[in-house]
Formats: C-alpha cells, structure tokens, sequence
C-alpha cells in the first residue's frame, strides 16, 4: 500500500482521498462540491466558511485577497483535511486554490489530496456571478481572480472540466477520474 509523509514525519496510509473543487468565483464550486460528496458518500465543507472575517469584509469591499490574507484561510483548509485523515474519512472541498503555490499547502494534506479544475470563459463566469445573490464576492473581482488563476501543471493530480458541462456529467466525469484512486 501506498503511503504519504507528513512534514511531521508522519506516515499516513492512502486510504483516504481528498477533493479539492477548485477554479475562480462563480465556477460552481459548491454545486459541483455538493454533488459529488454526495454521490461518493464523503464529508464536505466550504472553503468560504474558513476565511476569517478580515477577509470577507476585504473581499465584500471589493479588494481582492493577497498572500499573506490566503495563508492562514489554506493552512485551516489543510488542517480540516487533516482532521479528516485522522479520521478515517475521505472528503470534498472548495477552494478556488488559484496559484500552484496554494495547492501546494493543501498537498501537505494527510492523505491523498486531488483537484478537480472547473474550468470557463470569462464571459460564462461573469454571467454567472451577477445571477447569484448573497454571496460575499462581487463580479468586479472576477478580472483578479482570472489574474491570479495559474492552471493546474502536468505534475499535479487533478482533472480540468468544462463549466459549461451540465453538473451530472461533471460529477459523473469526476467520479471515473477519482475510481481508480479510491479502488486501492
């Protein structure tokens, strides 16, 4: 079997796999999120509900978020994972996880940590962040967020999909991705 080392030293059998759901505001993270927890039987949680609230009151003004706001948003993000791992189960994330280096803190994860790419145009995104409503992130930061989007690398382990695939075919892609990870 197949096992990871934590920064700790640590050994942590792969039995459990993470998801993170990833790409810019009004992707459709946590639909997709939802969607596949469920269809997989996993724990979820939102991202959004790790920022603390310097960083909603930034963002809700309408000032993107920088490295040093993100840091700690990621480690607790990593630290749920973890937790989870401990545990024995698997899980779902959101996380926009724009640079490579902030996948890089969610890798540090116990377990086996994947990233599913929602990946569209910026005319798609835009459309849909100024349909949503009572969500914290306004429209005017979309054009930061596709900035600061660096794509998943050939290194990574993850999947790209297209946004403007209808949800049961992205979880449905998702899960045959995610098969034989979770068949070991």
């Amino acid at each position: 079997m197949d096992t990871d080392v934590t920064p700790t030293g640590a050994t942590h059998a792969r039995t459990t796999d993470h998801v993170v759901v990833m790409g810019v505001a009004g992707s459709g993270k946590t639909t997709i999120a939802a969607l596949l927890a469920d269809r997989l039987g996993l724990d979820l949680a939102e991202a959004d509900e790790f920022h603390p609230e310097a960083n909603i009151a930034k963002m809700s003004a309408g000032e993107p978020l920088d490295d040093d706001d993100r840091r700690p948003w990621l480690e607790a993000i990593r630290d749920w994972l973890d937790e989870r791992t401990d545990a024995g189960r698997s899980a779902v994330v959101t996380c926009s996880a724009l640079r490579r280096s902030y996948r890089d803190v969610l890798r540090t994860a116990h377990g086996h940590v994947r990233f599913l790419h929602l990946d569209g145009t910026g005319e798609v995104l835009a459309r849909r962040m100024t349909g949503r409503t009572g969500h914290f992130m306004p429209p005017e930061l979309l054009p930061s967020q596709l900035a600061t989007l660096e794509p998943l690398d050939d290194d990574e382990d993850g999947l790209v999909v297209d946004i403007t695939t209808d949800p049961a075919t992205i979880v449905a892609d998702a899960v045959a991705w995610l098969a034989p990870t979770r068949a070991r």
